[in-house]
């Protein structure tokens, strides 16, 4: 089996192309190529598909085998991944996801794609829809977490994100409290975590513990979900940079309620790797 590991900002996934065969069992074929010791490693795989309402479609799995909605480190692979095999010509891109068909803007240097601008979309704020545990929009409210009070705002970018401006994010033990966050019965559907400092009111830092994948160097719908959240509580401006430990992205949360995120997508290498079904999971063959 071939897999291309692509990366924006250190958020890393194997790409399968499966534009003309399916990838069957794609959950615990993440689960076995994912591993960072045992395999070749990464924050999950991405599925490309043939779409009938968008250019290509793509299908998401966490390195624990569970499927995601939406990524936005990923969408950008994925654009780069058929733009520079000539999939498809042209500097516009749409993706079909399970959160929607998003539209991507296309820049390149030397004929290949280096950065990528993406329409993500429209935050849901209604509770239910999140889904939280809650009615309405959950917006600086107080949730007892890993022995403590947080102030939480929860945003969906396609995938549910709650965001705490509490703490120092270079300080936490995101070990023990990332877990705590994505388990908590609160989030009936699991949750990404984002903690958040505000530098100043256009440039935020993050870290960010992923539902099913545990603390990755970025994540794009998490990027864009703090700023979402700063802006509803006033702590930062509609255009903001936001540092990740694995690089920075560009977010706009434009006035007409929809947001925007710009970043760079790398291809790492290409590998042929061999997987046997054995006890009922895969591994990789010797």
């Amino acid at each position: 089996m071939t897999f291309t590991k692509l990366h924006g900002c250190g958020n890393d996934y194997l790409f399968v192309d499966c534009l003309e065969r399916p990838l069957e069992e794609a959950g615990a074929v993440a689960r076995a190529v994912c591993d960072r010791r045992r395999a070749i490693g990464a924050d999950g795989i991405i599925c490309i598909y043939p779409s009938d309402k968008a250019d290509v479609r793509m299908e998401i799995y966490n390195a624990d085998g569970s499927r995601a909605e939406m990524c936005g480190n990923g969408i950008r692979g994925v654009a780069k991944f058929v733009a520079d095999r000539g999939l498809v010509t042209g500097d516009r891109l749409a993706v079909e996801t399970d959160a929607g068909v998003r539209t991507l803007e296309l820049a390149r240097e030397g004929g290949r794609v280096v950065r990528v601008r993406v329409d993500m979309g429209m935050p849901i704020l209604e509770g239910r829809k999140i889904p939280v545990d809650a009615d309405g929009p959950v917006i600086d409210r107080p949730l007892e977490v890993a022995g403590r009070t947080w102030t939480v705002t929860c945003v969906s970018m396609g995938n549910p994100h709650c965001v705490t401006f509490d703490a120092d994010p270079e300080l936490l033990d995101l070990s023990s409290i990332g877990p705590a966050f994505e388990h908590h019965r609160f989030f009936p559907a699991r949750v990404n975590t984002e903690f958040v400092r505000v530098d100043d009111p256009r440039r935020l830092t993050m870290r960010v513990w992923e539902r099913g994948s545990g603390e990755t160097l970025a994540c794009g719908t998490g990027a864009c979900a703090a700023v979402v959240a700063g802006v509803l509580t006033g702590r930062c401006e509609r255009q903001v940079t936001a540092r990740l430990a694995g690089g920075e992205l560009e977010i706009h949360y434009r006035e007409d309620g929809t947001v925007e995120m710009t970043g760079p997508s790398v291809e790492v290498f290409t590998t042929t790797v061999r997987l046997e079904r054995r006890d009922g999971q895969y591994h990789l063959g010797s």
